[in-house]
């Protein structure tokens, strides 16, 4: 009986002479800490975005805006190296503050897996967006089993080729061209319509060719035996003029006959 109150005495007594031991002060087990989100651009580096992720690092601005998107969830489209490399003359032509939206067009504040942007297509705001004075919105849309972005400066549209990172909040992918906002690039012209086809000219009946074909000459040039009309004229007055004393001359002749036998007579 006298063992079970000492153990008893013990397993009371144990615990209070630790606390004493540490000052009185209960260990407690700290909360693990969540994780740290994902540098996103060395994400996008890895991803095969380095030219467009050392754009974002170089720019105050563009940097910590994507940085504090991070945590409420940001959906971003990085163009590939390759993309970057042909428009690295255009970029370097953009003010500071053009460079800076750039940039950040390529991103919105909300998280999107890739199956729900293919069910989300529409206009949607970039980071770049502010208010109604600057829109920098651009279109996703379904081509196929290929998610797409257009804009009203491009005339055609960058697809999604790979994906970068995809762990909610964050979500990157890679494009193959880079976005062009119209805010700071002309909108592409709609192409004129064709002109309207010329309607041929109806063609002749067989019957009026087969009446031109037969259509007289007209008269030509009198053929070079042919006395002229002068001549002609001429001609008939000599004959007319001939035959006038031929014929007296034939009426005298009885006449000098008759003389002559009277005179015989007498």
């Amino acid at each position: 009986m006298r063992h079970l109150l000492l153990a008893a005495a013990l397993l009371v007594l144990l615990p209070l002479a630790v606390s004493a031991a540490d000052g009185g002060k209960a260990v407690a087990k700290a909360p693990a800490a969540p994780p740290a989100p994902p540098n996103i651009t060395a994400s996008m580096a890895k991803g095969g975005c380095k030219a467009f992720a050392a754009l974002v690092a170089a720019s105050p601005d563009a940097l910590s805006t994507f940085q504090s998107a991070a945590d409420g969830g940001v959906t971003a489209f990085c163009p590939t190296d390759d993309a970057m490399r042909s428009f690295m003359p255009t970029y370097k032509n953009l003010t500071a503050d053009g460079k800076a939206s750039l940039l950040l067009f390529h991103a919105v504040p909300v998280y999107y897996s890739l199956r729900s942007l293919k069910s989300n297509n529409g206009v949607m705001n970039t980071l770049a967006t502010d208010g109604s004075a600057k829109n920098f919105n651009f279109t996703v849309q379904n081509e196929g089993d290929k998610v797409t972005i257009k804009t009203d400066a491009n005339e055609g549209v960058a697809r999604i080729k790979d994906t970068v990172y995809d762990k909610d909040p964050i979500a990157i992918y890679a494009l193959d061209t880079v976005l062009e906002p119209v805010e700071l690039f002309d909108p592409v012209e709609a192409p004129a319509p064709a002109p309207a086809p010329v309607a041929d000219a109806p063609k002749a009946s067989k019957s009026k060719k087969a009446s031109r074909r037969h259509v007289a000459d007209a008269p030509g040039p009198a053929g070079d035996d042919a006395p002229p009309a002068d001549e002609k004229k001429s001609s008939k007055k000599n004959a007319a003029a001939g035959g006038a004393p031929r014929s007296r001359w034939l009426a005298a002749v009885p006449v000098a006959v008759a003389v002559a036998v009277a005179a015989a007579l007498v």
